[in-house]
């Protein structure tokens, strides 16, 4: 079990991590991955998912009206959904590490979507600490000394 959790995120990918207290004479505590979430409808190449590669807004030839095909809005539910789906993973992370600190970073649009998506809170307190910053494709002592310099994580030290 563990006393904090992080998830970090971008629109393809979700990593949860928890922070695992060390036994003695180790160096700790470490960052340690226990999921790893992706969203393949974010992976899907432009033409799996549209006819024809280039939007149509602002696109006119004379005698013709240019058109929105709205892949923005369709872009942003993609990240909605992916974000709803990394807020359950979540909070079962949270409840089985009966975690009473939860760490989220990602990119500031995902962040917004996460924090519609996330009720992770289940009675208990817990505090959440944010991010705005796209670190999903670190490895963990990476991560984990990237949140250590923002002062969200403890340092690293050698356990007496």
């Amino acid at each position: 079990m563990s006393e904090c959790c992080v998830v970090v995120a971008d629109g393809a990918r979700a990593r949860l991590f928890a922070l695992q207290e060390v036994e003695l004479g180790e160096i700790g505590p470490n960052l340690v991955e226990l999921s790893d979430l992706s969203n393949p409808e974010c992976e899907a190449a432009g033409k799996e998912i549209w006819s024809d590669t280039q939007s149509g807004r602002n696109r006119s030839q004379a005698g013709t009206h240019a058109y929105d095909d709205h892949r923005d809005s369709h872009r942003a539910e993609l990240a909605r959904r992916f974000a709803s789906k990394i807020a359950e993973a979540t909070t079962q992370l949270v409840h089985a590490q009966q975690a009473r600190r939860l760490v989220v970073v990602a990119e500031s649009r995902m962040l917004g979507h996460l924090r519609q998506a996330m009720p992770v809170s289940n009675g208990r307190p817990l505090v959440v600490v944010e991010l705005a910053k796209d670190l999903s494709k670190l490895p963990a002592q990476e991560l984990h000394s990237h949140l250590t310099k923002a002062a969200i994580l403890p340092a690293r030290a050698l356990n007496l």
